[in-house]
């Protein structure tokens, strides 16, 4: 390379990678003849070069992430219960998000269960076979069951049925069990008010059937709702679960086993009656006499005799921490209420009430539940509210007119000024589902 050329290099900026390509001058190119094709390889050193396109790579799809299995029970329990009912539907759909969501699902499905024909009951007891590994899982889910065993319906669910059904849930603690009575052909009653279906007849438990609940679970709270005329049914479920805690029964009242030799050995904490008469003095007797110490939920939801309340509130008075009447509005049943000296918690449905009751509430009331009509004497309940040193809330059932009662008013800033927090409802049903939950809480911060 001459000395020409490199000071043309220099001049012109030349990297040194370029000094390499020799550079002709112009006039040491011979003149292009016509025939000459040209080609243009001039450019400019000057101007840099585009740049060189890149490819970002694809990344990789994120991982999913697997949430603990207390997080996804916690996610379905709050989106699918309401005051411990479940919102089956939803549960249905929850089962369908993912595999690891269906497990969890599938078992808080299954934790309460519904019978009422057979058809239903042979498909749940196919899904917990205990054959299969997924049949133990969901049958060990099994806490609370539901059963409706009616000997009118030709597709009804047979005694035999149940049994193996309750005795394939190991885990259940909670039974509900509807007895419907059967009439001869072409006199069945379907759609009758239950009063007119307790006067069917329905056969007691055959032994095959008790042998069978006795090797199941030991259940801890039983329901019994008999519609129909047999008065035995229900002490043959009780000689079965010695483990009972809580009992609840409704429609006819059951006779007592006969003779009384032995009383009922199980020690209640929770009893309610809804009997359509009341029961007699030696059911009682027998049913409660291993409970005088250890009763502390008392339901009456019909009015009972007032020789019967007063027997309840003379022996488990002292034990009682909650009570519900559906009325209170004479003297005698005022003082039956008074009995209860450790009472937490008070409920009466009926708007029309003593005034008297408010006067006489044992101290240490903390709750006060109570229909209210436009009628109802607000006046001395708002001067317990005032007075009361351990009344902490308060729930009102609206009946008619209700919200139009002249007192209403006083009585939420009187509840406001005292911090008793007050509950309005409208809605019977909510009203006694709120107060179920709320009782149990109430006895599980004392006890």
């Amino acid at each position: 390379m001459g000395l020409l050329d490199s000071l043309l290099a220099v001049s012109l900026g030349v990297r040194p990678l370029l000094s390499s390509i020799p550079i002709v001058a112009s006039w040491a190119l011979p003149a292009p003849s016509s025939k000459t094709i040209e080609h243009d390889v001039s450019f400019d050193l000057t101007t840099p070069h585009p740049p060189r396109k890149t490819y970002k790579r694809a990344l990789p799809p994120p991982k999913p992430v697997h949430l603990p299995l207390e997080v996804v029970l916690s996610i379905i329990e709050l989106a699918c219960y309401d005051n411990a009912t479940a919102d089956e539907s939803l549960l249905k759909q929850c089962a369908l998000v993912c595999r690891a969501w269906s497990a969890p699902a599938q078992r808080l499905l299954f934790s309460q269960a519904t019978l009422r024909n057979k058809v239903a009951c042979d498909a749940f007891c196919g899904a917990i076979n205990r054959s299969t590994e997924h049949g133990r899982v969901l049958g060990d889910a099994v806490t609370r069951l539901r059963v409706v065993i009616d000997h009118n319906q030709p597709f009804g669910i047979s005694q035999y049925a149940f049994a193996k059904t309750v005795a394939t849930c190991p885990n259940l603690y909670e039974l509900n069990l509807s007895l419907h009575g059967c009439r001869a052909p072409g006199q069945d009653v379907i759609g009758a008010p239950d009063m007119a279906r307790m006067y069917c007849s329905a056969p007691s438990f055959d032994g095959e059937t008790l042998a069978l609940l006795r090797d199941g679970p030991m259940i801890t709270a039983l329901e019994v709702n008999n519609w129909s005329e047999n008065q035995t049914s229900v002490t043959q479920l009780l000689d079965v679960w010695p483990s009972l805690k809580a009992l609840s029964m409704s429609g006819t009242p059951p006779q007592p086993p006969s003779p009384l030799v032995v009383p009922f050995p199980c020690s209640l904490e929770e009893v309610r009656m809804n009997f359509q008469k009341s029961p007699s003095a030696d059911f009682v007797n027998w049913l409660l006499h291993n409970s005088v110490d250890s009763l502390r939920i008392l339901e009456l939801d019909r009015e009972p005799s007032i020789h019967l309340l007063q027997h309840l509130t003379s022996t488990h008075g002292a034990s009682l921490r909650s009570l519900s009447l559906p009325l209170c509005s004479t003297t005698e049943q005022v003082a039956a209420v008074q009995r209860c000296e450790q009472l937490k918690e008070l409920r009466v449905e009926h708007p029309v009430t003593s005034p008297k009751l408010f006067k006489a509430i044992p101290q240490g009331v903390q709750h006060i539940a109570l229909g209210l009509s436009r009628s109802s004497h607000l006046q001395a309940l708002v001067e317990t509210v005032r007075s009361s040193e351990w009344l902490t809330d308060l729930s009102v059932i609206l009946y008619d007119g209700g919200d139009q009662h002249p007192l209403l008013p006083v009585l939420k800033m009187a509840c406001a000024r005292q911090g008793v927090e007050l509950r309005i409802m409208r809605d019977i049903q909510l009203f006694r589902s709120a107060m179920v939950s709320f009782i149990k809480i109430l006895l599980l911060s004392h006890f």
